[in-house]
C-alpha cells in the first residue's frame, strides 16, 4: 500500500526471482557445456531460502546440489526425494548415521574420513556414495599432498564399498581472470586426478567456469553467479540477473537547513538545504553499517523509482536516512518504496561500498526481512 500504512503493512521486504535464478542456471549451462551444473544451495541458499529455490533449480533440469552443513542436507532431502545432495562438510563420526538414513553424499576430506565411511558401508552391506575432495592450493579442506600419495598408493582397500561418484577441489582465486593460482592449482588437480581411480571431475564454482573449458571437467559448481553476484567481479559485464531486490519504506520526510547533522554521531552534515527519507531498513536487517556516509569516504546509493539517491549519515539498527533532494517535490510521500539492493544498486556495488563481497550481503541479510517470491525475473 503506497502512501499510508495498513494492518498488514511490512517495513521492508527482499524479493526473490525465483526466474532469475532459473535463467542463471541456463546461462552457466550454456557455458559450461558438456559438463553437468550442479547447484550450490549452502547457507540457505545465500540467504534466498533454499525451500524455494532448490525446487526452481530441480525445474531447471538441476539434479545434483551442495550444502555444506548436515542439517542442510537433512532439511532439502524431503524437498528433493531423488536429486543427489552432496555435504561438504564432509562424514564426521556422529554424522553418518543421519547421512545413511537421509541418502547425503558426503564429500570426504581426509583418509580418517574414509576410513569411517567405508567402514559404515561394510556395516551397512552395501555401497555408500563418496566424494572425494584433492586441497590444491587453498589449505582449508581436502586431503593433503601426503593423504593423497597414501590414497593413490592403495585406493582399492581404503575405498572399499565406496561409490566414489565425484573427485572434486576448490579454485582459490577463480574471481580474479588474471591469478596465477589458477593454472597451478588446475595443473595440481590433473596430476591428482591422474593417481587415482577414474571417476568424476569437479573444480569450478561460479568464476571457475568463466575461466575457461579446461577448468570445467565433468561438472561445475555455480554458487554466487546462481544469486546475481558477478562471478569475476571488475573483469567486465555481469552476465547473470538480479535476483535479490531490498526494499524499505519511507517512514517520514524531513527537510534540513544546511548544516545540519544526520544520524548517530553527527558525523554527516548537510551541504545544502536538503531533503530526507527516513527509511525502514537498517543494520538489524542485515544492511551494512560500512554504508554509512560520514560526508568524506565514498557515497553509497540507494534508489527511489529507479532514481539513485545517495544515503546520508550512519545506518542504525532500524533506520537510515537518504538524501532525495533531487526528487521533484511532491513525487515521493510516506510509505513509498526506497531500493537498497536490486536493479539500480547492482549487488557487486553494494558490497564493494560496505568493504566486502557479494557473499556477505546475501547471507548477512536477516530473516526478520520476509522474503517475497516472484517466478518471473522480473
Amino acid at each position: 500500500m503506497v502512501g499510508g500504512m495498513s494492518k498488514d503493512f511490512e517495513a521492508a521486504w527482499l524479493t526473490v526471482r525465483l526466474g532469475a535464478i532459473a535463467a542463471n542456471y541456463r546461462t552457466f549451462r550454456g557455458l559450461a557445456a558438456p559438463a553437468a551444473v550442479a547447484g550450490v544451495v549452502k547457507a540457505d541458499a545465500y540467504g534466498m531460502g533454499a525451500a524455494m529455490v532448490a525446487p526452481r533449480l530441480a525445474d531447471a533440469g538441476c539434479d545434483t546440489f551442495f550444502v555444506a552443513r548436515l542439517a542442510e542436507g537433512v532439511a532439502l532431502r524431503p524437498i528433493l526425494p531423488k536429486a543427489r545432495i552432496l555435504v561438504l562438510d564432509g562424514a564426521q563420526p556422529d554424522a553418518v548415521p543421519a547421512l545413511i538414513a537421509n541418502r547425503l553424499t558426503p564429500v570426504l576430506n581426509s583418509l580418517a574420513e574414509i576410513a569411517a565411511w567405508s567402514a559404515a558401508a561394510t556395516a551397512a552391506r552395501h555401497r555408500l556414495e563418496a566424494a572425494v575432495h584433492i586441497d590444491t592450493g587453498m589449505n582449508r579442506l581436502g586431503l593433503s599432498q601426503p593423504e593423497l600419495s597414501d590414497l593413490a598408493a592403495g585406493w582399492r582397500k581404503r575405498l572399499a564399498g565406496l561409490e566414489l561418484v565425484l573427485l572434486m577441489s576448490h579454485l582459490a582465486s577463480a574471481d580474479d581472470a588474471h591469478a596465477k593460482q589458477n593454472g597451478a592449482q588446475l595443473s595440481r588437480f590433473r596430476t591428482a586426478l591422474a593417481m587415482l581411480p577414474p571417476a568424476p571431475a569437479s573444480l569450478a564454482s561460479s568464476g571457475g567456469i568463466l575461466l575457461g573449458k579446461e577448468y570445467h571437467f565433468d561438472l561445475v559448481r555455480p554458487g554466487i553467479g546462481l544469486y546475481g553476484g558477478h562471478p569475476q567481479p571488475g573483469h567486465g559485464k555481469n552476465p547473470m540477473q538480479a535476483v535479490a531486490v531490498l526494499t524499505g519504506r519511507v517512514l517520514q520526510l524531513r527537510r534540513i537547513d544546511k548544516g545540519e547533522a544526520v544520524g548517530y554521531g553527527a558525523t554527516f552534515r548537510a551541504k545544502r538545504p536538503s531533503m530526507l527519507a527516513t527509511v525502514a531498513l537498517g543494520y538489524a536487517d542485515g544492511v551494512r553499517r560500512a554504508l554509512s556516509n560520514d560526508g568524506k569516504s565514498k557515497v553509497a546509493m540507494a534508489a527511489f523509482a529507479g532514481s539513485r539517491v545517495p544515503i546520508a549519515g550512519r545506518i542504525s539498527m532500524d533506520l537510515m536516512s537518504v538524501d532525495v533532494s533531487a526528487i521533484p517535490a511532491g513525487r515521493i510521500r510516506n510509505g513509498d518504496e526506497v531500493e537498497l539492493l536490486g536493479d539500480a544498486v547492482p549487488l557487486d556495488e553494494v558490497a564493494e561500498a560496505a568493504g566486502t563481497n557479494a557473499y556477505e550481503i546475501l547471507t548477512g541479510l536477516a530473516r526478520r526481512v520476509p522474503r517475497h517470491y516472484v517466478s518471473a525475473d522480473q
